[in-house]
């Protein structure tokens, strides 16, 4: 299903291309319009994950420079069956996180530094598993060539606004409509970026919400996760998000600040919708309980209430061992290599 989603949804953004390419210059814009489209849905395939995240000035890190996220990171991977991602940092104060890449095998979850200072472990736990269940419903393939064409959508906005201001009135110009219809592509098109966010189905969001409580083990964890990241983003303003609004629907929560058209167009559902379901899933006893699960998802290892640390991204603290018990009865945890 995501394969033909992915595909219609190509096939639309082609079909934009085209039309804004005979807008700007007749049958010629069109033809080169849709050779360039075609170029970009080969790059965005290929190449769009690793673009995003450069967009993004996200730093890789590894089980040396970010030991308990690394760690955290490979436990629930293992849980959920999937291969281990890359894990990156992005240095940004808003706390948000996102997931990219075309496979599970070419896979890549990111962590803003406002995210991972603002929740605890068990909260980070919950988040890098909603992320996982991105990964492992193929939704980040969808999530990344929509960001990189919808990206170019916005980018001809701005060429046709210059051909408009430079060559709109010129008799030779191809443009069926002149210089009204360089200024209905300047406002037309980024508009056609919104829509292209709104054709990622908002149901996406709770499905990674339950299959990513399944593989953390606890829907309270992200639960709590989602309720401090509703306040979280909406304190912070995240200026990359606000530059390129069509990579909004990757994070876990919206990053855009804006109000009215953003809230329209926005592609996360409604924050307390998502946590209620989630609370939905908790046992009426009041355990830590799993949904349904899919496959043989693993029982993560437990988890204590975090103590005051540099945070998940820093070096591994040693942890002292209690009296009258070894350190190897004690259990790892999740961020734990």
């Amino acid at each position: 299903m995501n394969y033909i989603r992915t595909g219609l949804l190509l096939a639309g953004l082609t079909a934009l291309f085209g039309a804004v390419g005979m807008m700007i210059g007749g049958q010629q814009g069109m033809i080169i319009a849709l050779l360039f489209a075609a170029a970009m849905n080969v790059f965005a395939y290929w190449n769009s994950d690793a673009m995003l995240l450069r967009m993004r000035s996200a730093r890789q890190v590894d089980d040396k420079t970010a030991p308990e996220l690394v760690g955290m990171v490979q436990g629930l991977a293992r849980n959920a069956d999937l291969p281990m991602p890359k894990v990156y940092v992005i240095e940004n104060p808003q706390p948000n996180a996102f997931a990219t890449g075309r496979n599970p095998e070419n896979a890549a979850v990111a962590a803003t530094t406002g995210l991972l200072k603002l929740l605890d472990r068990n909260e980070i736990a919950g988040v890098m598993a909603h992320e996982l269940a991105h990964v492992k419903n193929r939704d980040t393939l969808t999530m990344t060539i929509t960001a990189t064409i919808a990206g170019a959508i916005s980018a001809l906005a701005n060429f046709a606004m210059f051909a408009g201001m430079f060559g709109g009135g010129r008799s030779d110009n191809n443009n069926p409509l002149g210089g009204i219809g360089m200024i209905l592509i300047a406002i037309l098109a980024p508009m056609g970026a919104m829509i292209v966010q709104m054709a990622i189905s908002r149901t996406r969001e709770y499905e990674a919400d339950k299959i990513g409580a399944e593989i953390c083990g606890h829907p309270m964890w992200l639960a709590s996760a989602l309720n401090k990241l509703d306040k979280g983003v909406h304190a912070v303003p995240n200026m990359d998000a606000e530059r390129n609004p069509a990579t909004a629907h990757m994070y876990i929560a919206n990053p855009l600040s804006g109000k009215g058209v953003d809230s329209l167009f926005s592609t996360h559902p409604n924050m307390a919708n998502r946590i209620a379901r989630l609370k939905a899933m908790t046992r009426p006893s009041g355990g830590n309980a799993q949904g349904s699960q899919r496959g043989p998802i693993r029982q993560p290892a437990h988890v204590a209430k975090p103590g005051r640390s540099a945070g998940p991204w820093a070096r591994k603290s040693q942890t002292p061992v209690a009296k009258g018990r070894s350190a190897s009865r004690q259990r790892k945890r999740p961020w734990e290599s």
